[in-house]
């Protein structure tokens, strides 16, 4: 599991950021890539990314912001040139399939996929599959905004072979009866326990991924215990004013939404383009402050989400 950031910036690209695109890997898990958001350009920020189009098949919109937003066109009809021949899902808040018909019915698209589009309309569980389950809320934003869970579920521990051969235990059903905590009687009387031979289960990893927000309770319900939450950050720490004024978050309150949720690691992204190169160490520093396990996104800089270890930014 790995998140991949295309786009880091706000509002419109600038030399140094492009626009919203985060591409969550789930290739060794899953064998697919989600996206998060698509803002302008994002295809050509693929091209330069290991993110595969044809291994891409759901599509998450935050809101209906245009930097987060239009992208979608151009990549959806790209998908088919890029060998993209398996079912696609968007989903969006409402009016985002009126989006995507509208463009694709003028331009007289033709796509080579099945393209389904799911409007969200209630928080919640949004779906769950292949060992995962995603949830969703409302943010507070100008417009309707969701954030996102996605959450592994829990791994069983593994048999411990060496043990097993000690004990004697046959090879076959008598393995399966263990893995599923049922205790065996061997030949000879004796009965092997289940917590005997299968160690501690693993729990599963939890991303929160967030859209344009004000610091709120279901940002903080969302990212509850993940392991990593990716928050927006459009200002700094003395234009809170100014963020509140645009429903938008400083780093500081975004490092105390990572903080009061027990987030594990906090990553900065949609940075305002008034921002330079010059000024990242000081929103870091701002953020570090208060959560001194944060991370300034960059374009084209990803970071793994491991079982509980550590992180490994590269």
């Amino acid at each position: 599991m790995e998140l991949y950031f295309l786009g880091t910036g706000a509002g419109m690209p600038s030399r140094r950021r492009n626009v919203t695109s985060i591409a969550l890997n789930l290739l060794d898990e899953i064998g697919s890539t989600w996206l998060f958001d698509c803002g302008e350009g994002t295809q050509q920020q693929i091209l330069q990314s290991p993110v595969k189009l044809s291994r891409t098949d759901k599509i998450f919109i935050t809101h209906l912001h245009g930097d987060h937003l239009y992208g979608m066109p151009g990549l959806l009809t790209s998908r088919s040139y890029q060998g993209g021949d398996s079912p696609l899902t968007v989903y969006g808040p409402p009016g985002i399939r009126e989006f995507i018909d509208t463009a694709l019915r003028l331009s007289q698209a033709r796509l080579s996929y099945e393209l389904e589009t799911v409007e969200i309309t209630e928080e919640g569980l949004l779906f769950e599959e292949e060992g995962f389950q995603v949830s969703v809320k409302r943010l507070e934003h100008r417009i309707e905004c969701f954030g996102f869970r996605i959450a592994e579920k829990v791994k069983e521990g593994k048999l411990d072979a060496d043990k097993l051969k000690s004990l004697g235990v046959p090879s076959g059903p008598m393995y399966g009866m263990l893995k599923a905590g049922k205790p065996v009687t061997l030949p000879d009387g004796s009965v092997v326990r289940s917590e005997d031979v299968v160690g501690p289960s693993i729990p599963g990893r939890i991303v929160t991924i967030l859209g344009d927000t004000l610091k709120s309770n279901a940002a903080l319900e969302l990212a509850l215990d993940a392991d990593l939450l990716v928050h927006e950050a459009t200002f700094d720490a003395y234009r809170a004013e100014m963020a509140a004024q645009f429903h938008h978050s400083t780093t500081v309150e975004a490092a105390e939404t990572a903080r009061d949720a027990g987030a594990i690691a906090l990553v900065l992204t949609h940075i305002s383009s008034r921002y330079g190169e010059e000024d990242a160490e000081m929103l870091l520093a701002e953020a570090r402050a208060v959560f001194p396990n944060a991370h300034m996104a960059e374009d084209f800089w990803s970071i793994r989400v491991p079982y509980r270890e550590g992180f490994q930014p590269k």
